[in-house]
C-alpha cells in the first residue's frame, strides 16, 4: 500500500472531523448523574429544542453543512493555486467559484451557531450556576470521601428576631449557599441585605455586633462607590471651631474625632487667630498626580521615550490625548525617571473639584495606549508605580507637591499671647525650634516637621468625606514661628505642599459629609470657576492647622498639656451602658 503525503489543508480536515465527532458524542450525553437518574425515574418528555423544527434530521442537516463546507473550502483553494500560478485575476469568479463562496459562507455561519451557541451560552450562565455547581460538587464529595458526617461547630447562639424568609436566607448564607456580597443584587434592598449579612457574621463568629448601629443609615447610597459589604456604621462625634477669620471670611470648620481636647485646642487657636485680625492663606500650587512604570527590553529604549516625553514639541500633542476623556483634567507637566530598564512617568493635572485619582488614571491609560503607536515594545507594569506618590510619604511629594499647595500665615499680638494663648512669644520661638525643626530632623521625618498637623487634617478629612488614607502626604507641614515687631509680636506660619481633597465624588456624596461640606460653603461642584470649591477647602484645611499649631504649641510652652489631656481626655463612664 502506497502513503500518500499529507498537506496543511488535509491535517485541517482531519481535526475538524474529529471535533465534529466529539461534539456530537458530548451531545449524545447526559448533562449529569442526577439528569441520568431524573430520566429513568420520571420518564419526563424531553424540551423541545430549536432543531426540532429542521426539516432534517439533525445528524443529516449537521453532515450536510459539513460536507459543503470542507468541499467548498477545498475547491476555492484549488481554484486560487491555479489563478495564483497563471497570474489570473482572484476578483474574477466563475459561476462554480461564487457558487463555492456562498456555500463555504453559509456552511460558517451555520457551523458557529452549531458549535458556539452551547459555549457563548455557558459563559454567560457560568456566575448564576456557580453556586449550584459548587453545592453539588461539595456534595458529591461528601458523599465519596466522608465515611462519618463531621461535627458541627458549637457557637453561642444570638437571638434576634428575623422573619422566616430573612431567616432562611441567613442559613444559607451561613451554609455558603448564597454570598454574602450578592445578597443586594439578590434581594433588591439594601438595608435588608445589611441586616441578613451582619446576622450572617454573628452567628459565623459567635461575636455580638449590638453597639454597632445598623438603623439610621441609607445604605444605597453606598451601593457601588463607598463601602462593600456593609454590617453597620461607626458613629464618629463631629465637632465644631471657629469662627476661624481666614482672607477676610469667616468659616465653622467641622471636625470628626474621638479625641479629647483636640476640638477645644483648636478652638482655642482660632480665637486667637481672630483677635489678631485673621490669617491669610495663598495657594500656590494644584495639580493631581499619576506615575505609571513601563519597562523595555534595553535601557536605550527606556531612554528613548524619556526623551520623547520631555520633549517640548511634544507635549502638545500628548496633553490632547491626555486630556480628551475628560472635561476638566489639563495636563500641567510630565516627569521622567530611569531605573535600568525601567521608566517612570509623573504626569501631573489639574482635576477641576473632584480629588481627581480615577479622572487622571483614566487619562494616563489614554496616553499609554497613544505611546504604544510609536514605542510598540513598551511594557505597561502598573498604572502606578509608587512614583506618584500616593497613601505614602514621599520626598517628591514634600519637595514638588501633590494637590494643592498651600501657605498659610498670622500674626499674632503679643497681648493675645499672654491673655488667651497663656504664654509668651519668646517660648513659643524656642520650642518650634527645638521640637518642629531640630526634633524632628533629629528623628529623620520626612514632611513632619510639625506638632500635629494630622490631627486636624484627619478630623476635618471624615467630617467632609475626603480619603482618611490620603491624610499621610496631606499632613506634610513645616510650622515656622519667628518674632516680628521687635519680638513684641508673633509671626506663625504653616506649609503644607500635599493636601489632597475634592468637594465631589466618593464620600463627599454622603449625606453627614455633605451637610459638613455645605456648612463650609463648598458643597458639590462650582459650576461657575470649577476647582474653586476644592482650593477652598485646602485653604479652610490649613487654616484650621494653622490654629492647631499655635493652641498646641501653646499648651507644651506653659506646661498645660498633660494637665488639659487629664481633664477632658480621660473618663471613667462606661459608654455602652449609657447608650443602653
Amino acid at each position: 500500500m502506497a502513503w500518500i503525503p499529507l498537506s496543511s489543508h488535509h491535517f485541517l480536515i482531519l481535526n475538524l472531523l474529529h471535533l465534529f465527532r466529539r461534539r456530537m458524542g458530548l451531545r449524545r450525553r447526559p448533562t449529569s448523574a442526577a439528569a441520568i437518574a431524573g430520566a429513568s425515574d420520571h420518564h419526563e418528555a424531553p424540551e423541545p429544542r430549536a432543531s426540532d423544527a429542521l426539516p432534517l434530521p439533525l445528524s443529516w442537516t449537521n453532515g450536510f453543512f459539513l460536507g459543503v463546507f470542507f468541499l467548498s473550502t477545498y475547491y476555492l483553494y484549488c481554484r486560487w493555486r491555479y489563478k495564483s500560478q497563471n497570474s489570473i485575476p482572484l476578483h474574477f469568479l466563475a459561476f462554480y467559484e461564487l457558487a463555492g463562496v456562498i456555500g463555504l459562507v453559509a456552511s460558517i455561519i451555520y457551523l458557529l451557531g452549531f458549535f458556539g451557541i452551547d459555549f457563548v451560552q455557558t459563559f454567560i450562565n457560568k456566575h448564576e450556576n456557580y453556586d449550584e455547581d459548587q453545592r453539588f460538587i461539595l456534595e458529591e464529595n461528601r458523599s465519596i470521601h466522608c465515611s462519618l458526617p463531621p461535627k458541627p461547630i458549637s457557637r453561642p447562639k444570638i437571638d434576634v428576631d428575623l422573619p422566616l424568609e430573612d431567616e432562611e436566607i441567613v442559613n444559607r448564607v451561613v451554609s455558603g449557599e448564597i454570598a454574602s456580597y450578592s445578597l443586594e443584587s439578590k434581594l433588591g434592598d439594601c438595608f435588608r441585605a445589611a441586616k441578613i449579612r451582619r446576622e450572617a457574621i454573628q452567628r459565623q463568629t459567635g461575636k455580638s455586633l449590638e453597639g454597632l448601629p445598623l438603623e439610621g443609615f441609607d445604605y444605597g447610597s453606598i451601593l457601588g462607590q463607598c463601602c462593600e459589604l456593609p454590617v453597620g456604621y461607626v458613629q464618629i462625634p463631629v465637632g465644631v471651631v471657629g469662627p476661624l477669620l481666614l482672607n477676610g471670611c469667616e468659616y465653622s470648620v467641622p471636625m470628626a474625632t474621638t479625641e479629647g481636647c483636640l476640638v477645644a485646642s483648636t478652638n482655642r487657636g482660632c480665637k486667637a487667630i481672630y483677635a489678631s485680625g485673621g490669617a491669610d492663606c495663598v495657594l500656590f500650587r494644584d495639580g493631581m498626580t499619576r506615575a505609571p512604570v513601563v519597562r523595555f527590553s534595553t535601557a536605550k529604549r527606556a531612554t528613548d521615550l524619556k526623551a520623547f516625553l520631555e520633549d517640548p514639541l511634544n507635549f502638545d500633542t500628548i496633553s490632547v490625548v491626555f486630556n480628551k476623556p475628560s472635561r476638566f483634567a489639563r495636563l500641567q507637566s510630565v516627569t521622567c525617571v530611569i531605573a535600568g530598564k525601567n521608566l517612570y512617568i509623573r504626569f501631573c493635572s489639574s482635576t477641576g473639584d473632584a480629588m481627581g485619582m480615577n479622572m487622571i488614571s483614566k487619562c494616563v491609560q489614554n496616553v499609554l495606549d497613544f505611546l504604544r503607536n510609536d514605542f510598540p515594545d513598551m511594557d505597561v507594569i502598573g498604572i502606578s508605580g509608587n512614583f506618584c506618590s500616593d497613601k505614602k510619604p514621599a520626598a517628591i511629594n514634600w519637595i514638588k507637591g501633590r494637590g494643592k499647595s498651600v501657605v498659610c500665615e498670622a500674626t499674632i499680638s503679643g497681648d493675645v499671647v499672654s491673655k488667651v494663648l497663656k504664654t509668651t512669644v519668646p517660648a513659643l520661638i524656642e520650642l518650634n525650634t527645638l521640637k518642629n525643626l531640630a526634633g524632628s530632623a533629629v528623628a529623620g521625618s520626612l514632611g513632619g516637621f510639625n506638632a500635629h498637623a494630622a490631627n486636624i487634617v484627619s478630623a476635618i478629612f471624615i467630617a467632609t468625606g475626603q480619603d482618611p488614607a490620603q491624610n499621610i502626604e496631606s499632613s506634610h507641614c513645616i510650622t515656622m514661628v519667628e518674632g516680628v515687631n521687635g519680638g513684641k509680636d508673633l509671626h506663625i506660619s504653616v506649609t503644607m505642599p500635599c493636601i489632597e481633597v475634592g468637594t465631589i465624588g466618593g464620600g463627599t456624596q454622603l449625606a453627614s459629609q455633605s451637610a459638613c461640606l455645605n456648612l463650609l460653603g463648598v458643597k458639590g461642584a462650582n459650576q461657575e470657576s470649577p476647582g474653586s470649591n476644592s482650593q477652598l477647602l485646602a485653604r479652610i484645611i490649613s487654616g484650621a492647622v494653622l490654629a492647631g499649631e499655635l493652641s498646641l504649641l501653646s499648651a507644651l510652652s506653659a506646661g498645660h498639656l498633660v494637665k488639659s489631656h487629664m481633664k477632658y481626655n480621660r473618663s471613667s463612664r462606661d459608654v455602652t451602658k449609657l447608650a443602653s
